[in-house]
């Protein structure tokens, strides 16, 4: 909100059910159904249980960027074999479940939102964070990192959308890099609830190069 932008947010529960949220965020803030909201948006966010992907209003979301920031849990949406062995990604599913005609970028997945909350600043800033994508669209990637950018981070194109797990969970970019303490200090922090002691740590930033070098030791 603070980056000017306006927001439509929706649930499965019912626009009626984001009344409160809605009030807090301010007059640039609405609630809507899904498919009003993906009709409605320049950049379309989905933060979804993974296991819920095919429940997305399909036709709305036809040629727009849509920002998958989900992350697939085996004990929360099911064993998934094609996911489970490596053979594909969750965001690669949503890909061919929307259709080509919508363009997924994975993104915001590797960071947790209370940090992301506090992470942002402005443009040459030495402290500015940055945050990877990855997809297959050179233009919506390009769209996804202006929004990054007006929200305050700088991006790091880790490459075709089956490159997001190189920050997905249990690599060492997920997570702990946006911490006050180094990414070796948790390990690789898996899918689920965040360890003991992980939220109270204050943020910390991360540029550009160090979330470069991790991709690449997820690459190794």
């Amino acid at each position: 909100m603070n980056g000017g932008l306006h927001i439509v947010l929706s649930n499965s529960r019912g626009p009626q059910t984001l009344a409160n949220l809605v009030a807090e965020l301010g007059p640039r803030a609405r609630a809507a159904t899904a498919a009003e909201a993906a009709a409605a948006g320049d950049w379309v966010v989905v933060t979804v249980p993974f296991k819920a992907y095919d429940s997305l209003p399909r036709e709305p979301l036809a040629s727009k960027t849509v920002i998958d920031t989900s992350n697939y849990s085996p004990q929360r949406d099911g064993g998934i074999q094609a996911l489970d062995n490596g053979s594909t990604t969750s965001s690669e599913l949503l890909q061919q479940y929307l259709g080509e005609s919508a363009h997924v970028v994975k993104a915001f997945n590797n960071i947790h939102h209370q940090h992301l909350a506090v992470l942002n600043r402005p443009a040459g800033a030495e402290d500015r964070t940055a945050l990877p994508i990855a997809g297959d669209n050179t233009e919506a990637k390009r769209h996804a990192t202006e929004l990054f950018g007006i929200l305050g981070y700088d991006t790091v194109d880790a490459g075709p959308l089956a490159q997001g797990r190189r920050f997905a969970p249990g690599t060492p970019a997920y997570g702990a890099p946006y911490t006050e303490l180094p990414s070796e200090s948790f390990g690789s922090l898996a899918p689920g609830s965040a360890p003991a002691g992980f939220l109270s740590l204050q943020a910390g930033p991360a540029s550009a190069a160090e979330i470069r070098a991790l991709l690449a030791k997820a690459q190794n």
